[in-house]
């Protein structure tokens, strides 16, 4: 595990976190996650994300978490609707391409970080594919984030939405008539019983990894 800090288009200083696997990566396998963590305002940090990160690290991925803006060892303030944390995520996701040279790079992200990584996907080229967790697509979440749906939904890149059948803020409903207009490949995943914040806890960790598809390399 290493540490680093990326700077984003306006300044601010990203604090960023790269989980290595223990053997070299095959290059054919060499697929580089960036993980995006939960609204900062409700104190979402990239710590939340360590199980899943180090749990891909053991299948053979490097993975990099890293604080937006106004988070953990960040600077810079948190924005309410997530539009300026967009740019920390192109930040990191250049950063890695640029510096880690991996063969493609998949984003993920979880809650309020999953419409912000939506809005990302498609400001990087290296950015092959998409991975929501518990995407807040209801009414209320909505005022907040409703801003980013059409990034997601129009990019032509695959993309999988995985959501607790009692998530709290997107029912199955919601989630089914959203993704009825989305572009590219769509796929989701259904936890049946889990709830939104139950899938941001690390008893959740190993089920996230098997429910993206992130097997061993």
């Amino acid at each position: 595990m290493e540490w680093t800090t990326v700077e984003a288009a306006d300044g601010a200083k990203l604090s960023v976190r790269i989980f290595k696997p223990a053997a070299p990566v095959e290059e054919a396998e060499d697929v580089a996650v960036v993980l995006v963590h939960h609204y900062t305002i409700l104190g979402g940090v990239q710590g939340l994300l360590r199980g899943m990160a180090q749990g891909l690290a053991q299948r053979g991925h490097r993975a990099v978490t890293f604080d937006m803006r106004g988070a953990g060892r960040s600077t810079g303030r948190a924005s309410l609707t997530g539009s300026s944390e967009v740019e920390d995520v192109v930040a990191v996701c250049r950063w890695v391409a640029d510096t880690l040279k991996p063969r493609a790079v998949l984003l993920v992200g979880s809650s309020a970080g999953a419409p912000i990584a939506g809005s990302a996907v498609d400001k990087v080229d290296q950015v092959v594919g998409y991975v929501s967790i518990g995407y807040p697509f209801g009414l209320m979440a909505s005022i907040l984030f409703g801003r980013h749906h059409d990034a997601i939904l129009k990019s032509e890149k695959p993309k999988l939405f995985i959501m607790g059948t009692k998530d709290g803020f997107t029912s199955v409903k919601q989630l089914q008539n959203k993704l009825k207009s989305a572009a590219g490949r769509v796929d989701t995943d259904l936890i049946e019983g889990a709830g939104h914040f139950q899938m941001e806890g690390p008893a959740f960790d190993a089920q996230m990894l098997v429910a993206s598809g992130l097997r061993d390399n």
